[in-house]
């Protein structure tokens, strides 16, 4: 790095999030739209989290993995949303470094545990269909609690990693991140530094956070379904289909935004559908969940 290189470094304060800035006439209709969404993503997620402590009933490892899922939603919402609705708000979209580096970390830590969290559902919902008789060993308390810690410190290794390489970069006089939060890709794509390495860190990371537990999570519902589908009654097959069914949606909307966002071409023409559909899973995901997984079953009602 040159010197002048590290000298603009020193002047980099902070970014600026160009966020929905391409459609100005919409930024109070956008500001309540978004409003609504936090309010019942924390309303919905709270609500089970509630639920969960205050009733026995649903003191099971199904729930207890639920409402890890509602705490982890509550937070992930937290993370993006009210620097968002103050940028509508205001019209100050500006961030610190220090600020965008700590979002960037909280939001990968969490889309990691999410990943992570997801495995482990399919994981209990595969004893429980697949190997009833056993799923009360298996599932006991201690191994729940070893599950979810093992994906919160997954999470939260990958993420520190990352974000500890993305710290050390010259970011230089370069401050618009063309985006409502700050993204890997787009907070790299403000640095003048050599991306390669932290390019080529952050994609082995990535696959470790996303892939394997993707393809772990698509194999247990495999297994699920074939089993489900040896079932001789229609009425067993229904019954065993319901406990999975939702976990399986939630699944499915996850990664295909996901896919969408990571995998489409970083062209300037698609800059705006990767914005959209980095709002399904940052924003509307965290508030359909609760309704998806948790108040829709009859337990909960």
């Amino acid at each position: 790095m040159s010197a002048t290189e590290k000298q603009n470094q020193t002047y980099i304060t902070e970014f600026i999030l160009l966020g929905f800035d391409d459609f100005p006439d919409l930024q109070v209709p956008l500001f309540l739209l978004f409003l609504v969404i936090y309010m019942m993503t924390m309303t919905g997620n709270i609500l089970v989290l509630m639920l969960v402590v205050a009733n026995q009933h649903l003191h099971t490892p199904m729930y207890f993995f639920l409402s890890n899922l509602s705490c982890l939603e509550t937070c992930y919402s937290s993370t993006i949303l009210p620097k968002l609705l103050t940028g509508f708000l205001t019209g100050d979209r500006s961030i610190s470094y220090s600020s965008c580096m700590t979002q960037f970390f909280v939001f990968a830590f969490l889309v990691g545990v999410e990943c992570y969290h997801l495995a482990v559902m399919s994981y209990d919902r595969y004893l429980a269909v697949c190997k009833p008789l056993r799923y009360v060993t298996l599932m006991n308390r201690e191994h729940c609690m070893a599950l979810a810690a093992g994906a919160w410190a997954s999470g939260f290794t990958i993420s520190f990693v990352i974000t500890l390489l993305m710290s050390q970069m010259a970011y230089c006089d370069r401050r618009k991140i063309d985006h409502f939060f700050c993204d890997f890709t787009a907070v790299i794509k403000c640095s003048c530094s050599d991306t390669f390495l932290i390019e080529a860190v952050a994609s082995l990371m990535s696959a470790m956070c996303t892939m394997l537990p993707f393809l772990f999570t698509v194999a247990s519902y495999i297994l699920i379904i074939s089993s489900i589908l040896r079932i001789p009654s229609e009425t067993g097959r229904q019954k065993a289909f319901s406990t999975c069914s939702s976990a399986l949606i939630m699944v499915a909307i996850f990664y295909t935004a996901l896919i969408l966002v990571y995998m489409l071409p970083k062209t300037y023409n698609l800059t705006a559908f990767n914005k959209l559909f980095s709002v399904f899973y940052t924003v509307v995901m965290p508030m359909v969940n609760p309704l998806i997984c948790t108040l829709r079953n009859k337990e909960v009602r």
